[in-house]
Parts: structure tokens; C-alpha cells; sequence
């Protein structure tokens, strides 16, 4: 048979990625707030300190080359496990592999996981006392918070280090090595790129150093001996099919939904239709957004423009019965108000006092003047006694009324902000307590015994 997959010329091909992986620290490229010379990382690694840590960030920032490159450079033997395939089995016989290999030769082994994360809690488990008396140095690569999704005993045995997303420097630094280097990259082709491609080709790459060299080997496999230059209009066409970096729901998700919330509350209706743009664009569900629109008008507007949730439930319906375009621009409309509109949380706090209260207090009793009469026997009993019908007072306030416990009557957990219609509101319920103040029927204490005003009316309760 002829024709396999698997023939060695077949073999012989690495993609430019993989091939531009850097043979030493000196060669890679980005992460300098851990590499910079004078960083602890960097000071370790130079000094031949082996630890378990786990990288977090986003995709192509250079998680898995940065593993292999401190493992070249230690000195130590690089295994890697996929989180995907492998289980506890695989990871026993890594961990009696390394013994081995330190009985034989005293040479230190590290164990890589990429997507540690996916990675269930007795596969974790199973790392711990091997990771614990040096055994292996584990070294995870995870997209995903840690804190979420690797177990507390595995992550207090590991350093945690944050990459972030490339530089446009970095980026450029990593796109001359590939053009020039002959070895290793392009270098031999002699390519040249234009000067627009080149600021396409960063903008394009959102700081992810693999995308840079996949789209570039793509450019170079479509260039003939004749032209060899990468245009605008070559690399266009290369990156028709690009879909934005989102992970729909991962970190990327959240920080991006975190930080049109944060806009929102911020009052700048520029940045939150930048973000609200940035998800749609991503893929994420118009239908989630305007969700969370109705949040941000519950926690962070409030009272203080009671039409900020009007507006945002009228894009919600939008976008459930006219679909795209018209509801997504009903949304927009809708974040806009929100980031312009009269800020409090006010009515946010309060909720979250009172339940806080509720949680953590007896379970008060509720006082006879305010409970339903339904029945004549409830009513003999006393219940609703004394009960005064606010619409029988004038002004249609009873003033010196309690509707409280005895033992919290003077809790207060709504506290206006002097901003919108919060601010009236905030006026209004001063007047209203000097007009508690002022009463002489205060119910704790020094309440009259008088049964005047008193209502059985369920319908009233």
C-alpha cells in the first residue's frame, strides 16, 4: 500500500510554531515582567531552582515553550501528559519513570500538563505527595482561573505565574526572528513584508504568538519564487476566516463581561459599547448581555433612574422577538443609557444588609399589629390590633408607626445617594422621619391602646 500518512518525508514536517520554539531563555520572546533579569523567576531558573508552577493565560502567549525551555535549561528531563487523554494510570507511570531516571542518572524530571485544568480532582490528586517530596516538578498550562478549577492542595504546592497576552513589540520582535532566521524560520525564503501587512498582521493577532506564525507560514505556502512579498491584500484573504480570540466560557468571557459591566458603572458609555461590540463580535449571545444590562440597572443605577430597568427589559424583549440586527442595537442603545445614567447602588446594599441580617439573626417574630385577621378567632386572639391603615392618616402616612421587629425597630438599610430620583426619594423619607419624630403615638414605646384604624381586610394586607 502506498500513500500512508505516516511515510517519513510525511514525518519530517514541523509547522513554523513548532519549530520557532526557543532553544534557551535568551530566545524567548515576551512575559518579561517574569523573565526581566531582576524578576524571581528568572533568578531561579538561572540558578538551576527547579519548583512546580502552573502558567496561566490566554492561548499563544508561549505557556508550553516557556515549560520545555526552563526544563532545556535545567537540565531535566520534559515529559509531557495531555490532560485530555491521559489518567491516573499515565500519571503513576510518569512518577515511576522519574524515580528511575533519578536513581540512574540524579537527573530531575518535569512533568508538563497542558490544560491542567481539564484534569477531574483524583487525577489531581493523584500528583500530590510526588509533587510534594520532589519526585517530579509539576509544570501545568491552564487558560482558566486556577483558583476555580485546580484543587487548593495541588495549587498550595504549586507558584502560579500570570502570562499575558503579547506585546505589539513582542509580536514584531517574534515576526523579523521567523522572517530572518534560516535555521529555524523562514529565513531562506528571503520574504518581505509590506509595512501595512505587517500592522494588519499584529492588529490581527491580539497578542497571540502561535496565530502570528500559523498565518505567516499560510502567507509564505500562497507566495510564488516570482513575488515574495506579503500584502495586505494576500494576507486579507489568509485571515478571511479568522474568528476572534473569545472563549465563550472561559476567563476571556468573564473579563470581557467584567469589564462592560465596569463601564456601565463607570459612566462611560464610549467604553461600554466598545466592550458590548468586542462580545458580539466574539459570538456571545445577545441574549446573555441583555441579562446582565438588567443586573447593572438593579445593582448600580437603582432608584436613582428608575428607567434604566424599563429600558433595558424593553432590549431584552427586542432581542427575543425581532432577533439581529434590531436587537442587538436595542441592547446598544440600552448600555448606553446605563453608562449615562444617574449612579447608585443603594437599593444593592440594602438587599444584601438585610439578608446578611436575615441570615445571621433569630428569626423575629412578626408583631401582632401587623399580622392578618382573616378569621374571627385571629381576631379575637389580637391579631392586627392597633394596626393603623396608612390611607386613613394624613398624607397617607401614619406617622410614629413601627413596621419592624421591637428588637430592630431602629435598623435602617436603605440609604439614598443624592444623585437622580434617588436624590427626591432621599428628601421625601427625611420628611417622613421628622414626621416620626414629631409623633406622639412612637408604637416603641409610649404606643396608645386605642383600636382605631384597625383593618382585617386580607385584600389590604
Amino acid at each position: 500500500m502506498t500513500g500512508s500518512l505516516f511515510e517519513p518525508e510525511q514525518a519530517k514536517y514541523q509547522p513554523l510554531a513548532a519549530r520557532m520554539r526557543p532553544r534557551d531563555l535568551s530566545e524567548y520572546v515576551g512575559q518579561q515582567h517574569l523573565l526581566a533579569p531582576d524578576k524571581p523567576l528568572y533568578k531561579a531558573l538561572s540558578a538551576g531552582r527547579l519548583h512546580s508552577m502552573i502558567f496561566w493565560g490566554p492561548p499563544g502567549v508561549g505557556k508550553t515553550s516557556l515549560a520545555r525551555t526552563i526544563s532545556e535549561s535545567t537540565g531535566a528531563h520534559f515529559e509531557t501528559i495531555s490532560a485530555v487523554l491521559a489518567g491516573v494510570k499515565e500519571i503513576r507511570a510518569a512518577v515511576e519513570m522519574a524515580k528511575q531516571r533519578w536513581a540512574s542518572h540524579g537527573q530531575a524530571s518535569v512533568v508538563f500538563v497542558d490544560e491542567v485544568h481539564r484534569f477531574n480532582k483524583s487525577q489531581q490528586d493523584a500528583f500530590l505527595p510526588h509533587v510534594e517530596d520532589g519526585t517530579i516538578v509539576l509544570i501545568g498550562a491552564t487558560t482558566e482561573n486556577p483558583s476555580f478549577e485546580l484543587n487548593n492542595a495541588l495549587l498550595s504546592r504549586c507558584r502560579v505565574y500570570l502570562l499575558r497576552s503579547l506585546t505589539d513589540a513582542d509580536l514584531t520582535d517574534l515576526l523579523n526572528v521567523a522572517l530572518h532566521d534560516e535555521t529555524r524560520g523562514l529565513g531562506e525564503r528571503q520574504l518581505h513584508i509590506a509595512d501595512d501587512a505587517t500592522a494588519k498582521l499584529i492588529a490581527g493577532c491580539q497578542g497571540d504568538g502561535r496565530m502570528l506564525l500559523n498565518l505567516l507560514e499560510m502567507c509564505s505556502d500562497l507566495l510564488t519564487e516570482q513575488d515574495m512579498e506579503i500584502t495586505v491584500a494576500l494576507l486579507s484573504e489568509v485571515m478571511a476566516s479568522d474568528v476572534r480570540r473569545y472563549d465563550k466560557g472561559g476567563d476571556l468571557f468573564y473579563d470581557q463581561i467584567s469589564a462592560l459591566h465596569k463601564s456601565v458603572r463607570g459612566s462611560d458609555p464610549d467604553a461600554a459599547i466598545y466592550w458590548l461590540a468586542r462580545m458580539l463580535d466574539g459570538g456571545c449571545e445577545p441574549l446573555y448581555i441583555a441579562r446582565r444590562l438588567v443586573r447593572m440597572a438593579t445593582e448600580d443605577i437603582g432608584n436613582a433612574d428608575p428607567r434604566a430597568m424599563e429600558i433595558a427589559l424593553n432590549a431584552w424583549m427586542v432581542q427575543e422577538r425581532l432577533g439581529s440586527p434590531e436587537g442587538e442595537l436595542a441592547i446598544a442603545q440600552a448600555a448606553i443609557y446605563l453608562a449615562s445614567a444617574a449612579k447608585s447602588n443603594a437599593a444593592y446594599n440594602a438587599y444584601n444588609a438585610a439578608m446578611a441580617d436575615v441570615k445571621q439573626e433569630p428569626s423575629y417574630e412578626v408583631p401582632w399589629h401587623l399580622r392578618n385577621a382573616p378569621t374571627k378567632l385571629m381576631k379575637e386572639l389580637g391579631f392586627g390590633e392597633e394596626y393603623r391603615y396608612a390611607h386613613d392618616e394624613p398624607g397617607a402616612f401614619a406617622a410614629g408607626e413601627s413596621y419592624f421587629p421591637e428588637a430592630i425597630k431602629e435598623r435602617r438599610y436603605y440609604h439614598p445617594e443624592e444623585r437622580g430620583m434617588e436624590a427626591k426619594i432621599g428628601e421625601k423619607l427625611r420628611y417622613l422621619q421628622s414626621l416620626n419624630q414629631a409623633s406622639d403615638r412612637q408604637r416603641y414605646p409610649g404606643m396608645g391602646n386605642g383600636k382605631q384604624g384597625q383593618d382585617n381586610d386580607i385584600d389590604r394586607d
